[in-house]
């Protein structure tokens, strides 16, 4: 697994770039996806996220987190793979500045907040969504178990 990092705002600690990676790879295994792929994560601030938000999905806000995934799961869908052979899964987006307000408001640390927000998108990676309240309950029971695994449970 080739995880992407690339960090274009001030102040993400470098330390929180394990626990991405970690969490993502925690994420493949919980799903037993084996393929060897490539995950984007793209550390943003607020304008930045506000402006991907507004262009991609016509919300006109910030927002934690976006996603977006390269793969449908379909039956035959062919799948993108980079110079190295990996499966080309998506990319991460995450506002260093709503992660910060999230956890002040959560009362636990940025690490958690970043972890969750790793394993919720990487969730959306693997193709689930949380449209209907079934999908909400898996997805969010798959997150919880995700991180668990990896020693970052909600405090």
């Amino acid at each position: 697994m080739t995880v992407l990092i690339d960090i274009r705002t001030d102040g993400f600690p470098q330390e929180l770039e394990s626990v991405i990676e970690t969490v993502a790879l925690e994420s493949l295994k919980s799903e037993n996806f084996c393929e060897a792929c490539e995950i984007s994560v793209s550390i943003v601030d607020n304008a930045e996220i506000h402006q991907i938000n507004k262009q991609f999905r016509g919300i006109d806000r910030p927002t934690d987190v976006l996603s977006f995934p390269q793969l449908t799961f379909a039956e035959d869908e062919i799948m993108e793979r980079n110079e190295n052979d990996e499966i080309v899964l998506g990319d991460i987006i995450i506002s260093l500045e709503r992660a910060q307000e999230q956890a002040e408001a959560y009362g636990h640390s940025l690490k958690r907040e970043i972890a969750f927000l790793t394993a919720h998108s990487m969730l959306h990676l693997l193709g689930y969504d949380h449209m209907e309240p079934e999908e909400e309950a898996e997805m969010f029971a798959k997150q919880h178990e995700i991180l668990e695994r990896v020693g970052i449970p909600r405090a």
